[in-house]
């Protein structure tokens, strides 16, 4: 079992937790947005053991941070926020303008990829590297289609390695 999958280790929290890692992660957010006079809608949700974070609306200037190297960096900076403020890792997630939504439909489109390579006959495809939360996403659509999928390679590198179940 890789590494990614170790959220077993991380320990569980209580709704409440949830619910305030998500009030503390919104309150920042709301904090950066006036700092960059941006405007946006923050929603709050609690799903799978997580807190997640939506900012919606604004304007065209919020899409310039639905990058998924600047919504990665906003979520770092943000889990760090909450962290400092509660004392304990939080595995948040943040969303700006719907990209997680649309790295989701990127992320399904390279596993079709890869599966259309291991049905032509190769062994094992390599993924580009993605963030712990993108490797998840990526490990649960994998299983789900009855393929075997691995993590290797450190830090900003690590990447998946899709496979024959």
């Amino acid at each position: 079992m890789s590494t990614d999958r170790a959220s077993s280790r991380v320990e569980e929290l209580s709704l409440e937790e949830l619910e305030a890692d998500g009030d503390l992660a919104a309150d920042y957010l709301e904090g950066l947005l006036d700092i960059a006079d941006l405007d946006g809608d923050l929603d709050i949700d609690v799903a799978g053991g997580r807190a997640y974070v939506s900012v919606t609306g604004g304007d065209q200037d919020l899409e310039r941070l639905a990058t998924p190297d600047t919504v990665q960096a906003l979520q770092d900076l943000t889990r760090l926020a909450v962290q400092a403020k509660t004392g304990r890792f939080t595995r948040l997630v943040i969303d700006i303008g719907g990209s997680r939504d649309a790295r989701a439909v990127e992320l399904n489109g390279m596993v079709d990829a890869a599966i259309a390579q291991i049905a032509a006959g190769r062994d094992e495809v390599e993924l580009e590297p993605m963030s712990s939360y993108e490797r998840k996403l990526v490990h649960d659509e994998v299983a789900s289609r009855g393929y075997y999928s691995e993590s290797r390679g450190e830090g900003r590198g690590r990447r998946l390695i899709v496979s024959r179940a």
